[in-house]
């Protein structure tokens, strides 16, 4: 049984658990892979997503080492990789509604615009929400 809470933890334990969800963004970068998805998908949309979403993980990993190793820049860190990463899924967003991507074959990358795509949209909000109430957390 799971008793860990995230309104009882530590900020910097709650961020790392919430932070985790994007580390697995990785996966985005099999959207370039030959076969994945629709040959009709532009180019630059799914090497907008791909690249974006590795840079997201990127950021996120970044910003949990720095959270556990306590740096000083640790929060900043933070700051960084969920704008960065909101930003990004913002982006992918638009390119989504904009060329009605969900018209085209996506095999099994469906599974993460139906599944993961909600869990980091709120991975997000909850870090913001974190990060918006700094001072009330302890270390």
């Amino acid at each position: 049984m799971l008793s860990w809470r995230c309104d009882r933890g530590t900020r910097n334990s709650a961020l790392i658990l919430l932070l985790f969800v994007h580390v697995p963004r990785y996966v985005g970068m099999t959207l370039l892979v030959t076969g994945m998805v629709d040959p009709k998908l532009p180019i630059g949309f799914l090497s907008s997503a791909a690249y974006g979403d590795l840079i997201a993980a990127a950021l996120a990993f970044a910003a949990i080492f720095a959270l556990r190793s306590n740096w000083r820049v640790a929060v900043p860190m933070v700051w960084v990789a969920n704008i960065g990463g909101f930003a990004d899924l913002l982006n992918g967003v638009r390119g989504v509604l904009e060329l009605n991507v969900l018209s085209f074959n996506l095999a099994t990358f469906w599974y993460v615009y139906t599944f993961y795509a909600p869990l980091v949209i709120v991975s997000n909000v909850m870090i913001f929400m974190i990060l918006l109430k700094y001072n009330s957390w302890k270390k």
